[in-house]
């Protein structure tokens, strides 16, 4: 038709699917000038044009159709200042987010390689002094099983992620001292997820600074004695008093293999 153009014309000049032009019509964001009333055909008009193309901008900055829908019904020059304004607020926000998540991935890839160069020699038992940390803590139920151990872990990434906690993407659990003397290893009281320093936020415990010893555990975590064994030996040779529970660091584990063999555990004790 004259000065109209059809929806697979349109489609193909302005790079957008039938279907989306077809979705766009049927919310009423962007209705075709004239349908045939005897086959049902979309056709546009040249005027169309430029609302399409701020309908694709505006999409393109982050806005929602139901936004851009809004915006499209009372878009004076005022209103876009006050609207791009509120929108760039949000990209700010997006920024800092994606900041974020950069470094916790790249945390995490740090910890990966580490783990390989480490997974040949992860019997050593060794002493650091480490730097003082937070974690995000969660109570493990009695009888601290490790389905218990995993769904409190779970509970952790759920409330980090609802209220938009600044953990790193690494899990841990908190074994108390008189369980592994009496070879409950695997009976965790709590989980945790290492964690930015926040204030003021219930379950965030801060880890201090001091004199560690430390081992690593390759393997099933079941199997997880033969390492606190090692652990132990070590302090009795070397006259070390632990003075706290176990922390326990997971190194590589589901979140980045499908083999539990695969798995490693850094353990760790505060010593004098």
């Amino acid at each position: 038709m004259k000065n109209l153009f059809s929806i697979g014309e349109l489609s193909k000049q302005q790079n957008i699917s039938r279907q989306t032009l077809i979705f766009y019509d049927k919310i009423g964001l962007f209705p075709p000038a004239y349908v045939d009333p005897e086959n049902g055909y979309r056709y546009y008009s040249s005027s169309q044009l430029d609302y399409l193309d701020t309908i694709c901008i505006m999409k393109k900055i982050g806005f929602s159709l139901n936004e851009i829908k809004t915006y499209m019904e009372n878009y004076t020059i005022d209103h876009s200042i006050v609207t791009l304004r509120k929108q760039l607020t949000i990209i700010e926000q997006q920024i800092q987010e994606l900041q974020m998540i950069r470094n916790r991935v790249e945390h995490r890839c740090r910890q990966l390689e580490h783990a390989v160069a480490i997974r040949d020699s992860s019997d050593i038992v060794a002493l650091e002094n480490v730097k003082s940390q937070y974690i995000l803590i969660q109570e493990v139920p009695s009888p601290h099983t490790l389905e218990s151990v995993s769904i409190a872990t779970k509970e952790c990434f759920v409330r980090s992620f609802r209220e938009q906690l600044p953990i790193f993407f690494q899990s841990g659990a908190i074994v108390p001292y008189e369980h592994i003397l009496n070879g409950r290893y695997t009976e965790a009281a709590f989980a945790f997820l290492p964690i930015e320093k926040i204030d003021h936020v219930p379950g965030v415990v801060k880890l201090p600074a001091g004199k560690s010893v430390f081992t690593y555990h390759t393997g099933t975590y079941i199997s997880i004695g033969k390492a606190y064994e090692r652990i132990l030996e070590y302090c009795r040779n070397k006259h070390l008093l632990i003075i706290s529970d176990s922390y326990e660091f997971a190194i590589n584990d589901y979140l980045s293999t499908g083999d539990e063999d695969e798995y490693i555990t850094k353990i760790m004790f505060y010593v004098e």
